[in-house]
């Protein structure tokens, strides 16, 4: 049996070694490569410490239009409900009792923009202007008492908003925050 059983390891190793070399082939005649101008447009990761926001900057009295006209639809009138999920939550109100949202659970404001950016509005992603990201970013943090309403949020400003969440999360310092490197939440 032992000569057979190498001979099975042995077909097993080439068969595996074989799939990965076609897996990794570019026969299949699918897709191409992109131009570097697609893959910068696509680039569009926002750091806690601000790296990637652009330039641009809106306050919640923006933001307000903005959010009656694009997100009151599924969010609420004021963001505390709708058919999708709740927004707001005043500072300092549980997580449990009202249930995640944007301002209570994100441990930094940079990820509530780039959220908005990257998935909103519903079905239309991507359609939002810097200028009118900052906006609703500044709207839902105003609306959960995180800054004033007349407070101009930019990319040197709303890196600097201390979230109210911020403490339950472990993070690692900003500095060890790169491509390839430690995950950033336990």
């Amino acid at each position: 049996m032992g000569w057979r059983s190498d001979l099975a390891v042995v077909t097993v190793m080439l068969v595996a070694a074989s799939s990965n070399t076609l897996a990794q082939s570019p026969t299949y005649g699918l897709g191409r490569t992109p131009a570097p101008e697609e893959i910068r447009a696509r680039d569009i990761s926002i750091r806690p410490d601000g790296k990637g926001l652009p330039p641009g900057q809106g306050t919640a009295k923006e933001g307000a239009a903005i959010y009656k006209q694009k997100c009151a639809a599924c969010h609420g009138p004021d963001g505390r409900g709708g058919p999708a999920r709740r927004l707001v939550s005043p500072k300092g109100e549980e997580v449990k009792r009202e249930g995640r949202t944007l301002a209570n659970y994100w441990p930094f404001a940079t990820t509530v923009y780039d959220f908005i950016n990257r998935a909103m509005p519903f079905r239309q992603s991507g359609t939002l202007k810097p200028d009118e990201v900052y906006a609703l970013t500044a709207y839902v943090l105003y609306r959960s008492d995180i800054i004033r309403e007349d407070e101009v949020l930019d990319m040197n400003s709303l890196p600097k908003v201390q979230m109210p969440n911020r403490k339950a999360f472990d993070a690692p310092p900003l500095a060890d925050w790169k491509v390839g490197g430690p995950r950033p939440f336990k």
